[in-house]
């Protein structure tokens, strides 16, 4: 089959390389210059697919990465997995809406058209469904086929794979559930199927919001224990002892990525402005989570002044880790960025490492792509914030070198010096 996949990105890129395994044509569709320019170099910015992999991809004829929309044309299935973000703290489906668009333009009888991207409940009829119906003027469900199929791609997990990961499936009819599962069969090694759009829409939303709000409560629970002097990590260690009614999370310096600061903002806002209801412990996580890098910034100002009788504004602080998560190089709504950016705007003179971020991604923070491992000597800072615990970072050497620690993470070793969140 001839399939095309709208966008390529850590959705995208290995949804379409496990199509092109499974023995399809793909075209991947990425209006992005520079990354479709990387893509015919077979050169991946996705971690989770080796350039290898994508010049395997090149080289086998069955993948191409195209810009125009021609190209497009007489797909079997298209796949539509386009960021769904926040726009002034609103939910934007503009990409939905483009990529719905232009598939309108090239969508033929009998062809199937699945969203991936993450939504409020009733997005996939509500606004999928009818871009697609008046651009052809054909019913959904009988000339062509409609499905949601919420993506669960986990940047840089070695163990859940989107081939191994339980996908769920749910189509606008019975037909439409049909076709993607045949789909999702070829490609995945194990379906869920919902018995309706809007139930696959809710349940991947809640499985974010879930995450989000126990991180809140992980996240209030540090501070209310650093009030009472109590040391949160130890506090949770001895929690997680119990072998039942218990999962264990833990606090950071906010929440970052693709979907836990967006997600959730997607079920509060529609169930408010629709329904006119308010979903009161999500919107309680929300505010918890967004002060969350303010927090880690009035913490290292407090010991700064405590403990070295410095003022933020001038102090010389390292920060370690912009990512949003250890070992990737994603800076999708990073609470580390925000943490920076605060300590900025209070003058402070901060020098970011992350060996993972390509200079041309972080010129905006002017960051420092340098390794610990090279000649900068934390000693030279006044102040260390560990926010991203990449395995690059010899902890073991920023804490023998460093004057002080703060440890949002909770992974350094024990000392005086060494502050955990």
């Amino acid at each position: 089959m001839k399939i095309a996949v709208m966008g390529q990105g850590y959705v995208g890129l290995p949804l379409a390389m496990a199509a092109i395994e499974a023995g399809h044509h793909v075209v991947g569709f990425e209006p992005d210059q520079r990354r479709w320019q990387q893509l015919n170099w077979g050169t991946s910015y996705v971690e989770d697919v080796p350039s290898a992999t994508l010049r395997a991809a090149l080289e086998s004829g069955r993948y191409e990465a195209a810009r125009l929309e021609d190209w497009l044309a007489d797909f079997d299935v298209a796949v539509i997995t386009v960021p769904t973000p926040l726009k002034d703290r609103q939910p934007d489906l503009s990409y939905v809406r483009v990529a719905a668009k232009t598939v309108a333009a090239h969508l033929k009888p009998g062809a199937t058209v699945i969203l991936e991207s993450t939504t409020h409940p009733g997005a996939t009829r509500d606004v999928l469904v009818p871009i697609l119906q008046d651009a052809t003027g054909w019913t959904a469900g009988e000339d062509f086929y409609v499905a949601f199929s919420p993506e669960r791609i986990d940047p840089g997990n070695p163990s859940w794979k989107f081939t191994n990961t339980p996908k769920i499936v749910s189509g606008l009819t019975a037909k439409c559930l049909e076709r993607a599962q045949q789909f999702y069969a070829g490609i995945t090694q194990n379906i869920v199927c919902a018995s309706s759009l809007e139930e696959a829409e809710l349940a991947k939303v809640f499985e974010n919001t879930f995450r989000h709000v126990n991180i809140a409560l992980v996240n209030e629970l540090g501070r209310l224990a650093h009030v009472l002097g109590v040391d949160v990590w130890r506090t949770l260690n001895l929690a997680d002892s119990k072998p039942f009614g218990f999962t264990k999370f833990l606090p950071g310096p906010g929440v970052g990525g693709h979907c836990l600061p967006v997600d959730p903002v997607y079920l509060t806002h529609h169930v408010r402005t629709q329904y006119g209801e308010a979903y009161r412990l999500v919107e309680l996580a929300q505010d918890i989570n967004e002060g969350q890098p303010a927090y880690v910034v009035q913490r290292l100002q407090d010991s700064l002044n405590t403990r070295l009788h410095l003022g933020v504004h001038g102090a010389r602080i390292l920060a370690l880790g912009q990512a949003y998560k250890p070992d990737t190089a994603d800076m999708r709504e990073s609470p580390a960025v925000t943490v920076v950016e605060l300590l900025r705007a209070k003058g402070a003179l901060v020098t970011v490492v992350d060996p993972y971020i390509e200079k041309e991604d972080a010129d905006s923070l002017q960051r420092i792509p340098l390794d610990v491992h090279g000649g900068l000597n934390c000693g030279d800072f006044d102040a260390v914030a560990l926010l991203t615990p990449h395995q690059q970072f010899d902890l073991q050497r920023v804490a023998d070198q460093a004057n002080y620690v703060l440890d949002t993470r909770g992974v350094m070793p024990v000392a005086p010096h060494i502050e955990r969140l």
